[in-house]
């Protein structure tokens, strides 16, 4: 059983249905900073939201309304180790928070003027807005004009009149709506933080005989740790005993729970439900699955797309445009009242906002979904695709290979083949290629029992031998077993063509008398390729190519069924990028799905380069996609989750723009007040954010894309 530690202490102060307010005395120390609980508890799906207060020393949570996730938020807190739990990845940058102070100042200074002397009434208006207007003169003396230049011109005019309460109402509602603002971008850098989970997180690793609790950047790979229920998996690795239900949506976006059992993969990040694992780890630390995934969205945040940077550079326009119009409105009417309402209208905010938040939503989303964007340009990339790459194998079709014939050969006819298939899986299980994993999976299925032999000996990518009770046995490439071996498989050569006329990978297996047997193995179409193809097509993908290193037959058989518009066969590794540079030369602007190692100059050539989740590091690390959920209508989803994010983009420029050219015309024809102004300005602002954080709906891009 494994041993437990102190539960961190804390006390509830207010629960309701599907919110609970906890007073936690240790919030703030080494090891419980806010953000570190903020990251901890929004790693479970039934989370909505986190609020860490160091003031108060206490966390709201927000979660489903429901017993049994009440029950999981207060066993997450029960599993918080300070010392290990520490956010060991850098959060994104959030919007700098000034919080509700300078709000309250203002709102303090407007009600304590009716109260105070005539001559009293400036200088408390002044020092209200103060920050405003030194705010203002220290970006025109350090970065020239911009939006909170022409802030302090409409507030300083109103108190140069001598318009306190005018004065002290528009900085209100400019800290107002720049707190609101900061609130706004703060909940999208959030939705993105949570995927940056405290990690690593604390194991029970066997040592010496014993049970031993370490962070989990501290195992070593080849260790064995235990994991039992409502524990997070703190490694990469493969089980070695015992069966459990894996919740693995924090990491991969999969909605249910999967079973996992001796062989299977387990990755770092996942939560046991039910059940108890000993789980042999293969990569810790930085390696691990979750680890990368937080370290490429850290550097995706990092990145600014085209788009924004255009937003910024037009929003820095239309300030010089607000100072024109009032430039020329005081020229014709002489009036400061009007001037003060146009200097009040700022396009800047709304334009120079919305675009990141809608970017930063729109990673979130496609996270969510099992889709890491590596920041915005790879979104607006995506959606300008015409064109779809795929590499066959480990995309349109599965990366794990499925045992199909076991084949005894005439040399053994006492031998039969779940003979064969159990002695062969007794000594693969013992390697780590999939060929092996694929054999082994086939001898559990048939419920073989393990055979007993010596020691394995491996010959690096030809095969290995082991001794048995019938002598010595060795399985692996008919180059090694006829170069290395002597055997002499030429007597079976139509059989083993016929095998590979049909796709499949062989498997040779031989003793110091000939050949044994051939193991036939294949990948498999993914059940959801044709599906996906076609929602590909919907979403304005006019070309889809396959490359494939088969036969020419066997390839374009698979291009006509799955309707590829072209097929490049027998196509070696090295000429993958030479294809894509040549679809590039006609125009097309294409995106290239891909998981092998061979496949890294390929995604590095592509407009846009997708790897799939099993992908090999070269790949993972040259794409600007990377799927954590291994099934392919995820690029379907990625690509629906571009196009509407860009047209999210656009429709909020437009609005933002076409909104405030209408208070400007207003303001300068008289009509609309300072007061009227400000307000109507901060609304469009708020209104653009709003609409940015909500983010794209997938399923309307689809209809819309359909009509």
């Amino acid at each position: 059983m494994t041993p437990s530690l102190p539960a961190l202490r804390y006390h509830i102060v207010h629960q309701l249905p599907g919110r609970l307010r906890l007073r936690l005395p240790a919030l703030g120390a080494p090891g419980c900073r806010p953000e570190a609980f903020e990251c901890w508890f929004e790693a479970l799906p039934e989370v909505r939201e986190v609020r860490a207060a160091l003031a108060t020393k206490s966390l709201v949570i927000v979660f489903t309304p429901t017993t049994e996730a009440r029950l999981r938020v207060l066993e997450r807190l029960r599993a918080y180790v300070p010392h290990v739990a520490e956010v060991s990845q850098p959060l994104p940058e959030a919007a700098p928070e000034s919080g509700l102070a300078p709000v309250a100042t203002s709102l303090l200074a407007l009600a304590l003027l009716p109260l105070l002397p005539a001559s009293w009434r400036l200088g408390v208006a002044l020092a209200s807005a103060a920050p405003t207007l030194a705010r203002g003169v220290d970006t025109l003396v350090n970065e020239g004009v911009k939006v909170e230049v022409l802030d302090a011109v409409a507030v300083g005019l109103s108190a140069a009149r001598g318009e306190v309460y005018a004065a002290t109402v528009t900085d209100l509602l400019l800290r107002l709506g720049a707190y609101l603002e900061e609130r706004t971008a703060h909940r999208s850098d959030r939705m993105l933080a949570r995927l940056l989970r405290p990690d690593p997180a604390p194991a029970w690793v066997e040592r010496d005989g014993e049970l031993v609790r370490v962070p989990g950047d501290q195992v070593r790979v080849g260790e064995v740790i235990q994991v039992g229920p409502g524990e997070r998996v703190a490694v990469d690795g493969r089980v070695i005993d015992g069966v459990a239900l894996v919740d693995q949506s924090a990491v991969t976006g999969e909605d249910v729970p999967v079973r996992k059992s001796v062989y299977r993969r387990v990755i770092c990040g996942s939560v046991l439900v039910e059940g108890r694992l000993r789980i042999e780890a293969t990569q810790v630390g930085t390696e691990t699955t979750s680890a990368r995934v937080a370290q490429f969205i850290g550097e995706a945040l990092a990145k600014r797309s085209v788009t924004q940077s255009e937003a910024d550079e037009l929003a820095d326009q239309r300030v010089a445009l607000t100072l024109g119009s009032g430039a020329a409105v005081y020229a014709a009417t002489r009036d400061l009242r009007r001037v003060q309402s146009v200097f009040l209208v700022d396009y800047a905010c709304a334009l120079k906002l919305g675009t990141p938040v809608a970017i930063k939503s729109g990673m979130a989303r496609a996270a969510a979904s099992g889709v890491l964007m590596r920041g915005g340009d790879a979104i607006e990339q995506l959606a300008g695709v015409d064109t779809l790459v795929f590499d066959k194998t480990g995309t349109l079709t599965h990366s794990e290979l499925a045992v199909t014939d076991v084949e005894v050969l005439a040399t053994h006819p006492g031998c039969g083949e779940c003979d064969l298939l159990a002695l062969v899986a007794s000594i693969e299980e013992h390697a780590s290629h999939p060929i092996a994993s694929a054999v082994v999976d086939a001898a559990q299925a048939r419920g073989l029992k393990h055979i007993s032999h010596g020691e394995v000996d491996y010959l690096v990518a030809h095969g290995l031998s082991a001794d048995v009770a019938g002598g010595r046995i060795m399985i692996g490439s008919r180059h090694y077993l006829e170069e290395h071996e002597g055997v002499d498989f030429a007597p079976f050569e139509s059989r083993i063509d016929s095998f590979h006329d049909a796709g499949k990978i062989l498997l040779f297996v031989a003793n110091r008398e000939g050949p044994v047997g051939l193991i036939a193995l294949r990948d498999t179409l993914r059940p959801e390729t044709p599906a996906a193809l076609a929602r590909l097509r919907a979403l304005g993908i006019e070309r889809l190519v396959m490359i494939s290193g088969d036969r020419r037959s066997k390839a374009e058989a698979l291009g006509r069924e799955l309707g590829f518009d072209a097929v490049h066969a027998e196509v070696a590794p090295e000429d993958k990028a030479a294809i894509l540079m040549r679809l590039q030369e006609t125009g097309a602007k294409l995106a290239f799905v891909g998981d092998g190692v061979n496949d890294g100059p390929a995604l590095a050539a592509a407009d846009v380069g997708i790897a799939m989740p099993r992908g090999a590091d070269i790949a993972r690390a040259t794409a600007d996609i990377l799927l954590t959920d291994d099934r392919l209508d995820a690029v379907a989803d990625a690509r629906a989750l571009a196009l509407g994010t860009m047209q999210l983009i656009r429709n909020n420029f437009r609005a933002a723009v076409g909104i405030n050219t209408a208070i400007l015309i207003g303001a300068a024809s008289g009509r609309i007040s300072p007061l009227a102004s400000a307000v109507l300005h901060n609304g469009t602002t708020l209104g653009v954010l709003f609409n940015a954080l909500r983010g794209v709906n997938v399923d309307r891009v689809e209809a819309t894309r359909r009509d």
